[in-house]
């Protein structure tokens, strides 16, 4: 379980940031990652919905990452289709290539956790990498996360992993440390993190993201 490095907070993301969020868009590592993603940032910063935090991750006061976090079961889309209350998605990635195997996505991750977990409500988190990103899966593994099944999303095929809000609080209990060292990131994999009824085998190919 890694420590947070305490120099990295997150932010409302504002109008401000939509120029660089269309250059990180741009950006070689982000496109291979989710490459069937097309983000209409001048649309989604205006767009506020209640069901919806947008956020930016700074070192200190410089930009590295952009964290969504949504309510799936209020989400206009419907991307995860039917799916109970109580339930969150996250959306992790870095910006710069120059960024990726610092940690910072360690840091980003838990701290996203952390506050999809704030809710009592909340029960669990999946997140739904590549099937071929093996990084990502031992990434989200160390972090506590258990494999659920493979599953197409739209055209894009993806291993479905799961952790509880239980087991995520008794692993930082267990192993917070000051000699912990923080894990490396998984070359900015996109991270589509949701929280998902594990029954829940509906595939999509109807909803759009």
């Amino acid at each position: 379980m890694p420590r947070y490095r305490d120099d990295i907070k997150l932010r409302a993301a504002a109008p401000a940031d939509l120029a660089l969020l269309q250059y990180w868009d741009e950006q070689p590592h982000v496109i291979a990652s989710a490459p069937n993603d097309d983000w209409d940032w001048k649309k989604e910063l205006s767009h506020t919905p209640d069901w919806r935090e947008l956020l930016i991750a700074e070192l200190d006061v410089r930009p590295v990452g952009v964290v969504q976090i949504i309510d799936p079961a209020r989400e206009e889309t419907h991307y995860w289709g039917e799916i109970e209350d109580g339930y969150r998605a996250i959306d992790i990635w870095i910006g710069e290539a120059s960024d990726l195997g610092k940690g910072y996505g360690t840091t980003i991750m838990s701290l996203a956790l952390d506050r999809c977990f704030s809710s009592p409500e909340v029960s669990a988190v999946v997140i739904d990498p590549l099937a071929t990103n093996t990084r990502a899966h031992t990434f989200y593994e160390r972090l506590g996360f258990k494999f659920v099944e493979r599953r197409y999303f739209d055209r894009d095929d993806c291993f479905v992993y799961r952790l509880d809000q239980h087991d995520w609080y008794s692993k930082k209990q267990a192993n917070f440390s000051p000699d912990v060292t923080i894990l490396p990131d998984f070359n900015a994999e996109r991270i589509s993190a949701d929280l998902y009824k594990c029954n829940h085998k509906k595939t999509k190919g109807t909803e759009s993201h």
